[in-house]
């Protein structure tokens, strides 16, 4: 079942020093070779960025050069596409904080996703992030458990 891949599945199979790498980069390639459309989103992108090129949070962070083309693995395969902000966007961002108890802080990258998954009708989630268990209407997959 396609769906929305989230970063922490992108830095782990970009970490080869990760213990889910293995998993991760087997995801992804079978992910590329379904057939099937898969995506991401500007912001998931932007992100892989920060915290792949981080040296405070890898011991041995990527060059810009090696997350770019890392990315762009994902960017010239056409199962792959990327999730951009319409003409709805804004209106269904005031939704979905009406329906939240306390949207606030980092949650907000995670609603960002949730909202561009609504707007362009993506139910599923491909995650390790149990953070979006909270939004309903969305199936939220981990692909590297068990």
């Amino acid at each position: 079942m396609p769906g929305l891949i989230d970063t922490n599945l992108l830095l782990y199979a970009a970490n080869r020093n990760a213990p889910q790498s293995s998993a991760a980069r087997r995801f992804l390639e079978v992910a590329g070779l379904s057939g099937e459309q898969w995506y991401l989103t500007e912001g998931i992108c932007y992100e892989f960025l920060r915290v792949a090129t981080h040296p405070r949070v890898f011991e041995k962070p990527l060059a810009w050069k090696d997350a770019m083309a890392f990315l762009r693995s994902f960017w010239d395969c056409s199962a792959f596409a990327v999730l951009t902000a319409g003409q709805e966007h804004w209106s269904l961002l005031a939704r979905e904080l009406a329906g939240l108890s306390h949207p606030a802080a980092n949650l907000f990258f995670d609603i960002r996703i949730v909202v561009l998954m609504r707007e362009h009708g993506i139910r599923t989630l491909y995650t390790t992030d149990t953070d979006f268990l909270q939004f309903s209407d969305i199936t939220v997959i981990n692909p590297l458990a068990g």
